[in-house]
Order: structure tokens, then sequence, then C-alpha cells
């Protein structure tokens, strides 16, 4: 099968493409990376083909997508903190290109796989029981609660302190940032493509807190494990906001890269959103704990309480609709991935 992969130079990209290769497909990327400036460990097989362009590029679309049998889109600008003063940028990376590639398989006729890279940020705050009122979903924490130190949210109809649940892919999207709405948006842009092209079928998949080698240090949400690690690196004390309980999924980067490959080749396919998660939950102390462990580290986190306004206290995957579409089960334990991660490019 021949496969465009946009973004197969990037973080999950270049594990996709290595999957991909390794099992006998013909992978085509377009990613706008400088290939000089591609960090260390970077994937690069001679067998692929690389058109080092921008996805916003039109041109560079249409030479891209021809004759392709199969499409995993994974280019995109990745969440930083610096909110509206990058707006455009963000849209442009994310949606715009996304809308010039839908274009220019268009132009192709193309009605096979597309696969998308899609995010757990789309839900914002995660899926909580009340003790009243069932499963609830509260709204943002307010500024005045996160600077005393009430981080936990409440129960929006009756104020009970709630238990976070994991969520499916048929809740409510209710994105917090920037980032998270494009990637939305990008969901929808997918879909409509598919309305107008029948045979295609669009798999979004909503990976969780993914983590591993040739992962982005400066990320700042997804990211934390990165950070984390850098921090460790230089002799400094993991800096864990809140009070370090916030609870995430964090899956390695080859289970994700294994799910997207299987969203690209099973027979089965399936058509909609799928969450792509462990199903088990860690808080970042933990994370940042067994960093320090797993690097020998003498230094042990440092709790600063630092809170920012569009965080969420707790998001977590339900991963079964993954598991009973596509087969697809995480392998690799937060334990095992954590120690081979504080050794990658090191």
């Amino acid at each position: 099968m021949r496969v465009l992969v946009t973004g197969g130079a990037g973080f999950i990209g270049s594990h996709v493409v290595e999957q991909l290769v390794a099992v006998g497909h013909e992978v085509i990327v377009i990613d706008s990376a400088d290939p000089s400036a591609l960090p260390e460990g970077s994937c690069r097989p001679g067998s692929v083909t690389y058109h080092w362009r921008d996805l916003q590029d039109p041109d560079a679309c249409l030479e891209a997508v021809g004759g392709v049998d199969a499409v995993c889109h994974l280019a995109a600008r990745v969440a930083t903190d610096s909110g509206f003063a990058e707006v455009r940028s963000i849209i442009g990376q994310n949606d715009v290109a996304t809308g010039t590639l839908l274009w220019a398989l268009h132009r192709n006729r193309f009605n096979g796989r597309l696969v998308l890279g899609s995010s757990m940020e789309i839900y914002g705050e995660g899926a909580y029981l009340c003790p009243v009122h069932d499963e609830v979903r509260p709204g943002p924490r307010r500024p005045g609660d996160l600077e005393a130190g009430r981080f936990e949210p409440l129960c929006p109809r009756c104020g009970s302190t709630l238990t976070p649940v994991s969520i499916a892919e048929d809740a409510r999207p209710e994105p917090r940032t920037i980032y998270a709405s494009t990637k939305l948006h990008q969901e929808h842009l997918c879909r409509c493509y598919a309305q107008e092209h029948p045979g295609t079928v669009v798999t979004a998949l909503r990976y969780t807190n993914v983590y591993g080698p040739r992962m982005h240090a400066e990320v700042t949400y997804e990211g934390v494990a990165s950070i984390f690690r850098r921090q460790i690196e230089q002799g400094s004390r993991p800096q864990v906001y809140e009070d370090g309980g916030q609870r995430r999924d964090f899956v390695h980067v080859d289970d994700v890269a294994r799910a997207t490959v299987l969203a690209l080749t099973d027979d089965r396919g399936y058509d909609g959103a799928l969450n792509i998660a462990t199903g088990r939950a860690s808080t970042l102390l933990e994370l940042a704990t067994a960093l320090c462990v797993a690097r020998n580290s003498r230094l042990w986190p440092e709790i600063v309480g630092r809170s920012r306004a569009y965080d969420v206290r707790h998001v977590l995957g339900d991963p079964r609709r993954a598991a009973d579409t596509l087969g697809f089960r995480t392998e690799i334990s937060l334990t095992e991935g954590i120690s081979e991660f504080v050794r990658a490019n090191v």
C-alpha cells in the first residue's frame, strides 16, 4: 500500500513511518521541517520519499498526494503557552493546512483510508461521577479557587466532591485551548470530506498524553514528561504544578504508532473517533517521581502550586472502543516506557 504521512519526520510521525516501512508499505512523507535541524534519532529511512515542504502549499500537497492509497495526517502545530500571540500560526498550520490537504485529495479523487492524529484535549475537562447526579462535566475552574489551592472541580449542580472517570468518544467536546479547538476543527473538516467522497473512511485517533523518544521538549501540555526529564538533566527538581494530583493517561509513542498503523491497514477499519489510551491513570507527581527514580536523581519533584487558567484537572480516555473495533491494546507499561525514555538520546 502507498501511504502518505504528513508530519512524518516529527515525534509521532517518524515512529509511524518506521512501523509502516517495517511491514512493507511504500511511504511518502510531507513535512515542513528543515531536515538538517531534525533532532538526533529522527527516523529517515532510505526507502521513504520525503517532500520537505509546507502542507499549506497547494502545489506541494498536489505533488505529495498523487497515487496514494491511504493518508495519515499528523502534521500540526503542537501546543505551547503562547496563547493568542500565535493564534494565526496555529490555525494556519493546523486548520488551513488540513483544508489544503483535503483540497488536494479532492483534486485527486481520493476515496481511501484517512487517519487523523487528533487529541484528548478536545474533551476539555474529563468526566466525573457525582454521588447525587451521576456523571457530570464541570465547567472551567474559577481563578479564585485555583489561587486558593482549591484545584478539584465540584459538581456544577450541587457542589459535591467528584470522582474522575474515563471519558468515551461520544462525550461532548469542550476544547479549552486554541490547539484543542483546531484539532476538533480538523476532525470536522475530515468528516465533511468523507461526506462528499463516498468510500472514504475517516478515523480520528484521539491520542492521550504521548511520551517517548524524539519527543519535543518545548511542548507545554502533552509534553510534560519531556519537560520533567529536561529539568532533571539540568540538575533541577521537576517543577510540578498545582498539587501534583492531576490525573492523565500516559501512552508510549510505540503503542500510539502501532494503533495508527492498525487504523490505516486493518481490514475492518473504523469510521469515527477512537481514544488511544492505556486506560490507566497516573498523577503528574507520580510521573515526575518515576522519572527521578529511572534517572537515579537525588533530587525529588517540587510542588510549586502554580496553575494555568486553561489547564484541566483530570482527563482519562476510555480505550474500549479501540479494543473492540481495531483489537488495539497498549503493551508498554509506564514503568517500562519511562525507563526507556530517560535513556533516549542521552
